[in-house]
This record gives C-alpha cells, sequence and structure tokens, in this order.
C-alpha cells in the first residue's frame, strides 16, 4: 500500500515539473515550432502531390509507349513496311495508294483494340528511308529523313509534346522492326503518334488541396512550360521556366523540396518530380506567403493549448497513477495464475517503459516454461514407448520397391592412404553428390551403410512405362556421372574413386522408429540387392531377373547377362549389366 502511495505522488510531482517546463518553453519556442510544423506539412503535401502525380504521369507515358508499340509490333504492319521498302521511288506513290487500305484496317484494329479514351488522332507510318506509307490525315509525300523525330524514333521509344491550336499535343514515337528480329537489328521504320492531352491536363489541373495560390506543371527539357498556368494565360510553349528546381533536374538528375523563386520572380515552397529519362520535371508549387499565413493562428492556439494542460493537469496525474499501477496489478495476477500451473496466462503490456520490459521478460519466461513442459511430456513418451519394447514398429502390408544400392569399390585400399579428415570428406562428397541425383528422380534416400547408399522408389507400377523408366534413368545417371564426380574430388586434392551400383525389385517390409521420421526397409529384395552389387563390374549398373522382366523390352537399353554359375545354383536367379544403346554414324542403334 505505501508503495503505491509513494509512485502517485512522484508522478504528480513529476506530472506539475513538465507542465510548467513544457509551457515556459512552448511559450519562448512558440514561433519556431509553429514555423517547422507548418513548413513540414505543407512540404509533405507538396512532395506527396509532386510524386504521386509525377508516378501516374510516368504511368500514363509509358502506357502510351507500350500502346504505340501494340502497333508496332503487329504483324501486318511489319509486313507492309517490309514490303513497301523495296519498292522502287518511282513507284512507292501509287503503292502508298494501293496499301492504304490494308493500313487503315490495322489502324482501326488497334484503335478498336487500345479503346478511343486514350485521344488518339493521328498516325504516321515511315519507312526506313524517311517516306511516310501512310497517314490518318491522307497520302502524304513528305520527307521524313531530317525529321528529329524520325532520327531520333530509329534509336527508341519516346514521348514529346508540340505546339497547336488547342496549346499542345502528344507524341508518341516506335521504331518497327521485322518480328523476328534480334537485339542490334536495325529498324525497319517509325511509327509517330499524335494523341490529346486531355488524360495528362486532368492530373495537372486539379488543383484541390492546393490553396488559393497552389499549382502542378510540367517543364521540358527545354525549359519551357507544358501546361497552363494559374497565373498566365497560354503559357503551354511560351513560358520559360529556368527556376532552381528545374536546373537540378536537368543539370543533376536530382528532384527538389525548398524555398526558392519561381518563374514569376515570386517565392514559394516547391516539390519537385525529376523524370529526365522522360525529358520533363513535374513541379508542385505554393507562395511562401500562404505557407506563413497561419503561423501566428497556429501560434495562439498553442498558448491556449499550453493553458489548457495547466488546467488540467491534476486530472492527468491521477489518471497517469491508475495507468501505472493497473499493469503491476496485472502482472501479479498472472504470476499468481503460473503459481496454479497455468501456464498459458500472457501480461501482453506493450508500454514501452520498465514495465513494459518486465512484462516481456515475463511472458518469454512463461512460453519457455509451457514449452519445456510440452517437451518434457514428449519425452515421457518416447521413454513409455522405448520401455514397451517398440522402437520399431513394422508396418502390416507389403509394398512392391525398387530397391537400389551404390557402394564405394575399393573403399579400404583408398581409405588406408588418407587422414581421417580426407576420408570423412571423401565419404561426403560420394554420398551427397549420388542422394541428390535420386532426389532429383523423386526416389527416397533410405540410408547409407559405411561406404553405401541404399536408396529405393517405394510402391512401383511397372505398368507406368514413364515411372519406370525414370527409376532405370536414375542410376544411368549416377553411371554417367562418374566424369564430374571425379571432377568434385580433384578439386578437394581426394584420389579418384569408382562405385558399383545394383538395382532389385521385389516385396519389401516397412519398419518405422518412433525416434526417427525415416522409415527403412527389410526382406530378401533388399538382401538381393546388396548381394549382387558386390559381382557388379566398377562403374557400371546392375539388375535382377525382375528388373530385366520389365525393361527387356525397351529398346533403349541393352542388356547383358553375367554368368555366375555359383550364383545361379546357391541362390536361383540371374544379374545383368544395363547399358544405354547408342547410336551410330547413321542414326541406328549400335551395342
Amino acid at each position: 500500500m505505501s508503495i503505491s502511495f509513494n509512485l502517485d505522488k512522484k508522478l504528480i510531482l513529476l506530472v506539475m515539473i513538465v507542465s510548467v517546463i513544457g509551457l515556459t518553453i512552448t511559450g519562448f519556442f512558440s514561433f519556431n515550432y509553429a514555423d517547422q510544423i507548418l513548413k513540414q506539412r505543407t512540404g509533405d503535401q507538396l512532395f506527396g502531390e509532386s510524386t504521386v502525380r509525377g508516378e501516374t504521369l510516368r504511368l500514363l507515358f509509358e502506357s502510351r509507349i507500350e500502346q504505340n508499340q501494340i502497333l508496332a509490333n503487329d504483324p501486318m504492319i511489319q509486313f507492309l513496311i517490309t514490303e513497301m521498302n523495296n519498292v522502287p521511288e518511282i513507284q512507292l506513290k501509287a503503292v502508298k495508294e494501293e496499301k492504304r487500305r490494308d493500313f487503315l484496317i490495322q489502324v482501326q484494329a488497334f484503335q478498336k483494340l487500345i479503346g478511343f479514351s486514350i485521344g488518339f488522332e493521328d498516325v504516321k507510318i515511315i519507312g526506313k528511308n524517311g517516306s511516310i506509307f501512310f497517314s490518318l490525315s491522307g497520302i502524304s509525300n513528305q520527307d521524313y529523313s531530317q525529321d528529329e523525330y524520325f532520327q531520333r524514333g530509329l534509336k527508341e521509344s519516346f514521348v514529346d509534346f508540340e505546339p497547336s491550336e488547342s496549346g499542345k499535343k502528344m507524341i508518341v514515337v516506335s521504331p518497327v522492326y521485322v518480328s523476328d528480329s534480334k537485339i542490334g537489328d536495325e529498324p525497319i521504320g517509325v511509327i509517330i503518334s499524335r494523341m490529346r492531352t486531355a488524360a495528362i491536363d486532368n492530373i495537372l489541373l486539379n488543383r484541390s488541396g492546393l490553396g488559393e495560390t497552389g499549382e502542378v506543371y510540367i517543364v521540358n527539357d527545354d525549359f519551357v512550360m507544358l501546361s497552363e498556368s494559374r497565373f498566365f494565360e497560354n503559357a503551354v510553349f511560351q513560358q520559360r521556366v529556368d527556376t532552381l528546381a528545374v536546373q537540378k533536374c536537368f543539370n543533376q538528375g536530382e528532384e527538389n523540396l525548398g524555398f526558392y523563386p519561381d518563374y514569376r520572380g515570386i517565392p514559394i515552397y516547391g516539390s519537385s518530380y525529376c523524370a529526365k529519362d522522360l525529358g520533363i520535371v513535374l513541379l508542385a508549387e505554393i507562395d511562401e506567403g500562404e505557407v506563413e499565413k497561419p503561423i501566428e493562428i497556429l501560434q495562439d492556439r498553442i498558448m491556449l493549448t499550453g493553458i489548457a494542460i495547466t488546467a488540467v493537469m491534476g486530472i492527468v496525474a491521477f489518471v497517469m497513477s491508475k495507468s501505472l499501477s493497473r499493469p503491476l496489478i496485472k502482472l501479479k495476477s498472472a504470476a499468481n495464475k503460473i503459481a496454479d500451473g497455468n501456464f498459458d496466462v500472457r501480461t501482453n503490456i506493450r508500454t514501452r517503459d520498465e514495465i513494459g520490459e518486465l512484462s516481456n521478460a515475463f511472458d518469454s519466461m512463461a512460453q519457455k516454461l509451457q514449452e519445456s513442459l510440452i517437451e518434457i511430456k514428449e519425452k515421457e513418451e518416447v521413454i513409455k514407448q522405448l520401455e514397451g519394447d517398440t522402437l520399431l514398429k513394422f508396418s502390416q502390408h507389403v509394398e512392391n520397391d525398387c530397391v537400389g544400392v551404390i557402394d564405394m569399390a575399393d573403399s579400404t585400399r583408398i581409405s588406408s592412404k588418407l587422414s581421417d579428415e580426407d576420408i570423412t570428406k571423401l565419404y561426403e562428397i560420394f554420398l551427397n553428390f549420388m542422394a541428390k541425383i535420386v532426389l532429383k528422380h523423386k526416389g527416397e534416400v533410405i540410408k547409407n551403410i559405411g561406404d553405401a547408399l541404399m536408396f529405393r522408389f517405394a510402391n512401383v507400377d511397372t505398368n507406368d512405362s514413364t515411372s519406370v523408366q525414370n527409376i532405370l534413368e536414375c542410376c544411368l545417371s549416377m553411371v554417367e556421372s562418374y566424369g564430374r564426380l571425379q571432377e568434385q574430388l580433384q578439386k578437394e586434392d581426394l584420389p579418384r574413386l569408382d562405385y558399383k551400383i545394383s538395382l532389385t525389385y521385389g516385396p519389401v517390409k516397412v519398419a518405422e522408429s518412433i525416434t526417427s521420421k525415416i522409415s527403412d526397409i527389410f526382406g530378401p529384395t533388399v538382401n538381393r540387392c546388396f548381394k549382387i552389387n558386390s559381382l557388379c563390374p566398377k562403374n557400371s549398373l546392375v539388375v535382377d531377373q525382375n528388373i530385366y522382366n520389365i525393361f527387356k523390352d525397351f529398346s533403349e537399353y541393352e542388356f547383358t547377362e553375367l554368368c555366375i554359375i555359383e550364383l545361379k545354383q546357391k541362390y536361383g536367379y540371374n544379374i545383368f549389366e544395363v547399358r544405354r544403346k547408342k547410336l551410330d554414324d547413321f542414326g541406328t542403334e549400335s551395342s
């Protein structure tokens, strides 16, 4: 009880001191504070306007270029341009009239595809030598070979503007290549499209949220305004804008946020979006006088707020004292619950102080206790199972699997010449190399026994030719990867090694361990696989009679029976070496 009382008194005293100091500082620095806040808010607003509208404008330009490239990539347009590029100059006029309908059909289909809302007005399709092959405005014999748009369009797609009676038109230029062109090929022509700028004007002329003097406009790399001014009429292509923000964009490729004189010579607060690659810079600006106007009003409001804080500081101190004691009570309650064995309880106090840190430590402790309890229970279950002699549990069904073994040849001789560290590295490279091949062919690695690796393909359907062929391809891939394995060993300064691969098919029993998620397999099929592996030639694949019966009708493989008389007499089965058939110079199979 005394602790709670002392905390309340200290908190009330602290609030009183902070309130007095805060009022003094607020009164002294109110003007600077207000100025900073307003500039920050206006700067954020202008930056947001310039960024959002700039990105929208960039997307609009890029979409216009993509739409123009749709027409440039039209196979019929490419064919017509290619055909007309080869027409002699003397016949070109007649061919233009003849092909105009074909061009018109493709252009109208293009307009229908992209929609008429983009303001598409005219298109000129120009050959590689500057001759106009088609124009919506009629047949023209104008030579575009020296035209600035045409020359640049032979190199890249771009967007530009030109003056018009209504202010400006958007020019979208794209090169045309043949359909099977490669990087570095020259274009066969250029498409120059003219579009209305209503969509751009809608982005720029919306002045909501910009006050009485704010405006958004764009300037090209000739330092000329490309959109209407809020203050001057007919500013498009007439008003020069050589301000700090424009210079920083086109000279340094940087954006600008701050105060500077605008094109009228009036101090403004502005933010720029530099799109130097598109040849424009977007500016969002508002007069400095309008920015500074609310400062005095805000200063008075700050003073009134300070007085209000003084009036209610007693109430605030009381509420804060309660908020401080409440989490302590919550911590006490949670501790009692844990003492009763309830480890699910969490305090979840998110305050950024010592109490919050204590809460996080408490919750972490409770979670670790809960996890430890669960782990103890799991281990108790395992111990109970081990005490009941159930370390291995055999499944009650028999699977027909393909079982494989790959074994290192002469491992004893090789190991005798290596250090323990090199022996470990040799085994690791060999076993992991082969295991990756098994997994690549969707096989299952069972275990490694010394320098041998056992794997299987479970529940094989012998009628599925694709699945069974994948199994044989897996083993042959091991044989054919001999060279790559030796390269890895050579990089580690390890000796070359040989290996043997055996593959059998038949029923197996599956054993599941309660201490492992990996199954083991047993039975005659497994024993047979290990037995015939010892009889396999180096770097080869041998299979049993069952595998031979499955694959003998596959024309891609050659089977050679190994005459092991002792094996036939003692165990009653044959083994076969498998090779892939090779093609001779005439494309026929040969041994």
